[in-house]
């Protein structure tokens, strides 16, 4: 079940419309979905699934490192996606992503998204495994049969 949340759909559809760089946090899985919509006649749009960073300075860093053939953005806007990953083409907001990256007419981007959001659905769901297995997680009280 995805959670709850009241989020403004229109307003994050208009900064996926019109922001350069982009990094969506979601709530379950650590890692972002970087989204850099710069491209030229080499360099298509990136979309890829990235580690998260310690500051801004180093999201820039990295973000220099991925795409060293753009100077670095004027900003690097963050959004924080308090729904599972596929809610994002449930939601509309996949539809933006990829209205953006397929215009700028390199099939390698429009590949490169989509495997991006898959990877994201399949950390969530090994995330969720993981929780419900244990592993890597640590339980809050006992299966102990004796009471305390």
């Amino acid at each position: 079940m995805d959670n709850d949340y009241s989020i403004d759909l229109d307003d994050i559809a208009g900064t996926i419309r019109t922001g350069e760089v982009i990094a969506i946090r979601f709530v379950s899985i650590g890692q972002r979905l970087l989204l850099d919509f710069r491209a030229n006649d080499v360099d298509g749009p990136l979309v890829k699934v990235v580690n998260p960073v310690k500051s801004v300075e180093e999201r820039y860093r990295d973000l220099a490192r991925l795409r060293p053939r753009f100077g670095p953005p004027e900003k690097i806007i963050a959004i924080w996606w308090p729904r599972f990953a596929s809610s994002l083409r449930a939601t509309g907001i996949w539809d933006e992503v990829m209205e953006r990256v397929t215009e700028a007419g390199h099939v390698h981007s429009v590949r490169m998204a989509e495997a991006a959001l898959s990877e994201l659905v399949a950390l969530e769901r090994q995330q969720q495994r993981d929780a419900i297995t244990g592993k890597g997680f640590r339980t809050l009280w006992s299966a102990s049969p004796t009471p305390r």
